[in-house]
């Protein structure tokens, strides 16, 4: 099967793409809120019709959120997987929004066209880009060039409560030869990336305790403990002076990058003042040594996203307070154990403790890191399809952020992940305004048929 056809079929269709895309957004498939239940069921009713009507055995599956939409299609050739999700955040706070962020609209900017909707990019036109290759694949040869599964989830948005108990139940539909998951990034508007490093995240919530109830500072400073002082301590202590966690035996499984990889992150021409200046920061912090793109991609992180405790209304109020909390996160790397972490992290702030105070632990959340193996074939038969579509040759990137879910396809189903994304660092994901580049629709779609292609092959 030739790919020439497939791509000029891709182009002559862009504005019935363009329509389907806009026909999903409208739909509000907002997971987090119970309000919106009926249009997360909605939207996984349109999906399947969708694959129905391109031929695809497709159906709705039933879990105690919402629902998963699982398709298949024979073909020579190996199994791929396609996992994207079709709900969507909360679009709060709606004044900030420039249009109802459910009439989705085509809008010229001085960067180009952009589709602007809540969705757009996070994850509707993401896992569009890939459903609309496979309608050019299947439109001009009458079949798709291998076997593929198609795996949508409707909670990714709020937690994913029902996807491992899914996917435990239903491992063996799920095996494949490699899971493509498409909700990440272009490196920048030249540059494709696959993501081969994504940052695990551990989540914890510590509250000090000190005195029974809050105390007049007049009567009781200086002879009273004060919480916010001792959990002030605590969290000045969780760092060096050269930036490094002290949480004892943080560093273990953290590995050092390659010589390969290295120079090929040297090469990207990462400028971290303009990367910082967006920001209105000019140098970087954290670990002394070293870049803003290792920082970013493959070294761990404790940072503190939450204080409270004490008179936080307007004005001013003597007071001490009888507790204070703190939200505390880790980003993971390598093979750091996030529950060997957490039990560390917990004895540190323990060991901490003066009399007369004690503290309360909640856990939000603990997921491992995912280092993706690019020895596979398939990897570099990937990267090859892609920088035939775009200026620049593809690179292998890292990732800040964290992605459970291709660590699960590891762990539960035994599938190596590849993530591939065409989304961009200004689309205002979970924001107001979110976008999504009408060039990266198109070029993602074309993007993905050469994959097929490629993969296939």
């Amino acid at each position: 099967m030739t790919l020439d056809p497939v791509l000029d079929r891709i182009d002559s269709d862009l504005p019935q793409a363009l329509d389907r895309l806009m026909a999903l957004l409208r739909i509000p498939s907002i997971s987090t809120d119970p309000a919106y239940k009926a249009e997360c069921d909605r939207a996984a009713d349109w999906l399947v019709a969708d694959l129905r009507g391109m031929g695809i055995a497709a159906e709705k599956h039933a879990t105690p959120g919402h629902p998963m939409v699982f398709g298949q299609i024979d073909g020579p050739g190996p199994h791929l997987l396609f996992y994207g999700h079709y709900d969507v955040q909360p679009v709060d706070p709606l004044s900030l929004w420039h249009r109802d962020p459910f009439d989705p609209e085509i809008q010229d900017t001085p960067k180009g066209k952009v589709i602007r909707a809540r969705g757009a990019s996070d994850d509707k036109g993401q896992l569009m880009t890939f459903v609309e290759a496979c309608r050019a694949w299947k439109a001009v040869h009458g079949t798709l060039p291998c076997k593929i599964t198609f795996f949508f989830e409707g909670e990714e948005e709020s937690g994913s409560p029902s996807l491992v108990p899914y996917m435990k139940e239903h491992k063996d539909a799920l095996k494949s030869d490699i899971a493509l998951i498409c909700d990440t990034d272009l490196f920048d508007s030249r540059v494709p990336a696959i993501t081969t490093m994504l940052r695990g995240l551990l989540g914890e919530e510590i509250t000090i305790t000190g005195p029974s109830k809050d105390l007049h500072s007049g009567m009781y400073g200086g002879p009273a403990m004060n919480p916010i002082r001792v959990l002030a301590r605590i969290i000045a202590g969780l760092h060096d002076d050269k930036g490094r966690v002290t949480v004892p035996g943080f560093y273990e499984g953290v590995p050092e990058l390659t010589a390969e990889m290295q120079a090929q992150w040297e090469g990207l021409g990462f400028d971290h003042r303009s990367f910082l200046g967006e920001v209105g920061l000019s140098e970087p912090a954290g670990e002394a040594g070293r870049t803003a793109l290792e920082m970013i991609w493959s070294r761990p992180t404790c940072e503190v996203n939450g204080i409270s405790g004490g008179y936080e209304g307007d004005g001013f109020k003597t007071v001490l307070p009888s507790k204070a909390s703190a939200k505390i996160s880790f980003r993971l790397v390598g093979t750091q154990d996030p529950l060997a972490i957490r039990e560390s992290f917990r004895a540190y702030v323990q060991s901490c403790l003066p009399p007369d105070c004690s503290v309360s632990f909640k856990s939000h959340g603990a997921s491992p890191a995912s280092v993706m193996d690019t020895s596979s074939p398939m990897f570099e038969a990937a990267r090859g399809a892609l920088s035939d579509e775009w200026p620049d040759p593809a690179a292998y990137t890292g990732s800040g952020g964290s992605i459970p879910i291709a660590g699960y396809f590891k762990q539960i189903v035994g599938t190596d992940a590849m993530l591939i994304g065409f989304a961009k660092t200004d689309d205002s994901i979970h924001s107001p305004n979110e976008k999504y580049d009408v060039e990266s629709f198109h070029k993602g779609i074309r993007s993905w048929a050469r994959i097929l292609a490629a993969l296939s092959a």
